[in-house]
């Protein structure tokens, strides 16, 4: 009988440390399928993608994937815990999934579990641990990693873990298919030679931030050593085309004018505001003339740079917290971005077993015809995320790209 794994991942853009990572997740799971879910055009960690969700898709087809899933903008760039509950989520309803392989900075799955645990179940003690660290005044991941260490009582294994982002979201996968209880298998695999925020290059790895600033500095060269062929060439077409985003600043103008229309009741209501940060970030965008200089008014021990760049957003792309709320409760539809001949027989599985479900290959037809209110507003932000996505272009910025980009299919 077959088997399919799943990968959860950015491709920003897709370089050798994913093309090992996807080799060694069907090696481990002993896979014959591979399903990637990707995060669309803006990211996690509250950035826009270097490139369109379309050629992140065609590179992950030419890396080795035989089906390609977006994760809705709405997870995508929320918290850790959000994104990872949404991909799992999407991977739970096919139906087809035997495994799931995600990277991290340590071998250790059993510490990674046990830590997932603790933040599944909650126990009383944590609870009272956490809080006392809260009362510090320190962000809210430095508290939660102390209290951890310290209600499993092993600060020698356990120190760190939290402090890596491959890692946190490797323990939010965890607890995702915990908190669904999930048959399908989790797989960690350790991250080759260099760390996320890493800038050197390894016998033929960097870090995607490496990465992106080699594109900026139009270093071609080092490029081509550390990202596969297939996504060299497709980088270079989009470079031609005009249409890689090199980061959030391509939006400043935009960020900052939205902010100052705002209420600061609006700003209030954004996701992941809280104790008075809307009073922070209305000052600040009333007093900055760029991106950096609005961060810089705004972040604090307590809001880190990456939260921050995710409420901007939040801000950007009109999501308040009443949609993501909504998210947390709803299972995502499975828009299709791209398949190989082999992930076509993948769908037809998919369709078989699940006759209800809802998959999106035709943005247009799906919103016509689905009766769920909250999932055509989901999708409907994907396509707004798109037009805000392309104003980022040197050239060609056209709205309405998800009606007319077609899916990735090739042999």
């Amino acid at each position: 009988m077959s088997r399919t794994v799943g990968i959860i991942a950015e491709y920003n853009p897709y370089h050798n440390g994913h093309y090992y990572h996807m080799c060694k997740a069907k090696e481990k799971a002993n896979a014959d399928y591979c399903i990637a879910v990707i995060s669309g055009n803006f990211t996690q960690r509250g950035e826009p993608s270097i490139v369109n969700k379309w050629a992140k898709s065609y590179m992950a087809i030419c890396g080795g994937a035989d089906l390609v899933i977006e994760l809705p903008t709405v997870y995508s760039i929320s918290s850790a815990e959000n994104f990872a509950s949404g991909a799992i989520k999407i991977l739970n309803s096919l139906n087809i999934v035997d495994s799931v392989a995600f990277g991290a900075e340590t071998e250790d799955l059993a510490a990674l579990n046990n830590i997932a645990t603790v933040l599944y179940t909650e126990p009383k003690a944590y609870k009272n641990i956490l809080a006392h660290e809260l009362d510090k005044g320190i962000s809210f991941a430095t508290a939660r990693e102390n209290a951890v260490m310290m209600y499993l009582n092993d600060i020698k294994r356990y120190a760190n873990i939290l402090n890596e982002s491959n890692n946190i979201l490797a323990i939010e996968y965890l607890k995702a298919l915990k908190t669904q209880k999930s048959k399908i298998e989790p797989i960690a695999i350790k991250r080759q030679k260099v760390y996320y925020n890493e800038t050197k290059i390894v016998d033929g790895f960097a870090s995607a931030t490496a990465i992106r600033k080699l594109i900026q500095r139009r270093e071609f060269e080092d490029l081509r050593k550390v990202i596969p062929n297939s996504s060299y060439q497709i980088l270079g077409q989009e470079l031609r085309n005009g249409h890689v985003v090199l980061g959030l600043e391509q939006y400043e103008k935009e960020i900052i004018f939205i902010l100052r229309k705002m209420t600061i009741k609006e700003i209030a209501d954004l996701p992941d505001v809280s104790e008075g940060l809307e009073n922070s970030i209305k000052a600040s965008a009333e007093n900055c003339n760029n991106l950096n200089q609005l961060i810089d008014g705004i972040k604090s021990k307590r809001f880190t740079r990456t939260r921050i760049q995710r409420i901007l957003l939040y801000a950007l792309l009109g999501i308040n917290k009443k949609m993501m709320q909504d998210s947390k409760k709803e299972n995502p539809y499975v828009r299709i971005l791209g398949f190989t001949q082999r992930g076509k027989t993948l769908i037809s599985e998919i369709c078989r077993r699940n006759p209800k479900i809802n998959m999106v290959t035709s943005v247009k037809k799906f919103i016509e015809k689905n009766n769920n209110k909250q999932l055509v507003e989901m999708l409907n932000e994907d396509i707004f995320a798109t037009d805000i996505y392309t104003l980022g272009y040197e050239y060609e910025s056209k709205a309405k790209l998800d009606f007319t980009n077609n899916m990735i299919i090739t042999n």
